[in-house]
């Protein structure tokens, strides 16, 4: 089982940037699936970005695309997520989330994924 910690959250102004990162422990960051989730309050969690083990294939929804790139670096065990253009609407705490497997199809659904961080909260002040 994958261990995952967030970081990089914080307050910003809108049309600011953030960067999240999250590091994996635990298993081998290579064989996973990574994806992005945020969830404001009162509202589901929601998707917002994913790729697969490799990088080859990223997903992004659709109110993030443009804005908002996702990455990894195998090497260092981390999926970043990096905002740009922030809205106040994108305000939620973000969870990283991993799912085992190397599928070329990227996941979207929360169900998808097995193992979630403790999530970093996003304030973006209009």
């Amino acid at each position: 089982q994958v261990q995952l910690v967030e970081s990089g959250g914080g307050l910003v102004q809108a049309g600011g940037s953030l960067r999240l990162s999250c590091a994996a422990s635990g298993s081998i960051f290579s064989s996973y699936t990574m994806g992005w989730f945020r969830q404001a309050p009162g509202k589901e969690r929601e998707f917002v970005a994913a790729i697969t083990w490799n990088g080859g294939s990223t997903d992004y929804t659709a109110s993030v695309k443009g804005r908002f790139t996702i990455s990894r670096d195998n090497a260092k065990n981390t999926v970043y997520l990096q905002m740009n253009i922030l809205k106040p609407e994108d305000t939620a705490v973000y969870y990283c989330a991993a799912t085992l497997g190397k599928s070329p199809v990227v996941p979207r659904r929360v169900s998808d994924f097995r193992s979630w961080g403790q999530g970093t909260q996003v304030t973006v002040s209009s």
